[in-house]
C-alpha cells in the first residue's frame, strides 16, 4: 500500500508539472490535508464515545446478553471457538454495529475480539505443538471467518455513508439505504455460506 500511495502521489505530480497545472495540485495538497485531519479528529471522537459505551454495556452486563442472543449464530460461524471465550462479546457487539451501520462503533469492539482470537490461536498452537508445523503467525479459521463476515458487514441503515453523503450536500442521503441492503445482504450470504462451507473442511486452514 506504501508504494501504491506513494507512486499515485508521485504521479499526480509528475502530471500537474508537465501540464502547467502544479499550483492546482499544490492547493489540492492543502485543501485535503485539511479535510483529512478534519474527518480523523472527527472519527476519533465518535470511536472514543462508542468504545465508552461498549466498556459500560460489558460493565453492566450488556454484551453477555447479546453474546447469549447470537450464540446459535456465532456457533455455527466459529465451531472452534470455546464457549467461555472473551471474544465472543466484542464479536457480538462487532456484528450488532455493522448490522446497525455503525462502522466507527464496530472499530474497537472489532479490534479486542480479533486480539482475543489471536491469543486463543497462539495458545492452541503452543498447546498442541504446531509451532514448527504451520507456526502462531498463520491466522486461524477463527480469525478469518470473523474477518471475512467483518468485511460483507450486512447493514440495515449505513450511519456512515448517510453522514458523508449529508456532510458534502446530497440532496437525498437516504437514496443509498435500499441498494445498501440489498448489495451487503448479498455480500453476507456469500460470506457466510463460504465460511461453513470451508469450517466444514478437514486440516489445517
Amino acid at each position: 500500500m506504501a508504494y501504491l500511495w506513494g507512486g499515485m502521489i508521485v504521479i499526480g505530480i509528475l502530471y500537474g508539472a508537465l501540464t502547467g497545472n502544479l499550483q492546482a495540485v499544490t492547493e489540492a495538497v492543502i485543501a485535503s490535508g485539511k479535510e483529512a485531519v478534519t474527518l480523523c479528529i472527527s472519527m476519533a471522537g465518535i470511536t472514543a464515545m462508542w468504545t465508552g459505551i461498549m466498556k459500560i454495556a460489558e460493565t453492566t452486563g450488556l454484551t453477555g446478553q447479546l453474546s447469549r442472543g447470537l450464540r446459535p449464530v456465532i456457533k455455527v460461524l466459529f465451531p472452534g471457538l470455546p464457549k467461555e471465550s472473551k471474544a465472543l462479546p466484542y464479536i457480538s457487539v462487532n456484528f450488532l454495529s455493522n448490522f446497525l451501520g455503525l462502522s466507527w462503533a464496530s472499530t474497537s469492539s472489532g479490534l479486542l475480539a480479533f486480539r482475543e482470537l489471536d491469543r486463543i490461536n497462539r495458545e492452541q498452537c503452543r498447546k498442541y505443538g504446531e509451532n514448527k508445523k504451520r507456526g502462531i503467525h498463520i491466522a486461524s479459521r477463527e480469525m478469518c471467518t470473523f474477518l471475512i463476515i467483518n468485511v460483507s458487514s450486512l447493514q440495515l441503515i449505513p450511519v456512515s455513508i448517510l453522514a458523508y453523503r449529508a456532510q458534502y450536500g446530497s440532496a437525498q442521503p437516504a437514496a443509498v439505504v435500499g441498494p445498501a441492503i440489498l448489495a451487503t445482504s448479498i455480500s453476507t450470504l456469500t460470506a457466510v455460506l463460504f465460511c461453513i462451507a470451508m469450517n466444514r473442511k478437514k486440516g489445517e486452514p
